[in-house]
């Protein structure tokens, strides 16, 4: 939209990319309650036609949101039941921007950024002048004003920290419970993780096999395979780096 950020990162040296993960916003989430029986919004019309309807209507059929066909379906459907409540803005754009989550671009805040990106490279790499240290800030929503700060690098960040991270565990987690946690986590934000524990293998999301040899443990309590002050390896395919958690149960 109109706000946007740019920064100068020195891996190890200063804060990292995800240093500030905790900044991001969480993605919206409606509750299932109010889009089936009060939407108030146009989002909670074509949520309630994307999540409720298409799965009733189309049985097993996987929904594409890359086919214009789907989502002409979801427009439909969506613009019936706001015009039932008489909500509006229902489009064909917000339609396709909410089942995609897609956040419109403004090319004017895109070539502000980018320029603000090739003007610190260009004093990076010549010296001409002091480099940005290290935030830079953009908001465009009421006129256009801009911040810049130094964003402080974190002892305890799983990439540039290189520390091992302390983690607290109820006593009645599961293994479940817990890969639930770390996709939950806005410092992490890591998806599919898979858990091991040494050289010995806890849950693990692929190959296949192992994956299918592993499942049992979901159940099973954390405390039952990994002791008090143990270090769990977790590793996923979106994870640049290999997270260690030391575990202390709670």
């Amino acid at each position: 939209g109109f706000k946007g950020q740019s920064r100068v990162i020195f891996p190890t040296i200063s804060s990292c990319y995800e240093c500030s993960l905790d900044m991001l916003n969480k993605p919206t989430a409606f509750p299932i309650c109010t889009i089936a029986n009060t939407p108030r919004l146009p989002e909670h019309c074509i949520e309630w036609a994307s999540v409720l309807e298409w799965p009733k209507v189309h049985a097993d059929k996987k929904m594409d949101t890359d086919d214009p066909e789907h989502i002409s379906w979801l427009y439909k459907v969506a613009s019936k039941r706001a015009k039932e409540f008489k909500i509006e803005g229902v489009t064909w754009q917000l339609t396709q921007g909410v089942v995609k989550n897609i956040i419109p671009a403004i090319a004017s805040t895109n070539a502000i950024i980018a320029a603000s990106c090739c003007n610190e490279a260009f004093k990076i790499a010549t010296t001409a002048a002091p480099f940005l240290n290290n935030y830079w800030m953009l908001i465009g929503t009421d006129g256009v004003y801009s911040y810049t700060f130094e964003h402080e690098k974190k002892s305890d960040c799983p990439v540039c920290g290189g520390e091992t991270m302390d983690v607290e565990v109820g006593k009645e987690w599961t293994i479940e419970r817990l890969i639930e946690w770390l996709t939950e986590n806005q410092k992490i934000q890591i998806k599919k993780p898979s858990l091991s524990l040494g050289t010995k293998p806890i849950y693990f999301q692929a190959p296949p096999q192992l994956e299918e040899s592993t499942r049992p443990n979901l159940e099973k309590k954390v405390h039952e395979l990994i002791p008090e002050g143990g270090e769990v390896t977790v590793t996923a395919s979106t994870l640049p780096f290999t997270l260690t958690l030391r575990l202390a149960f709670v």
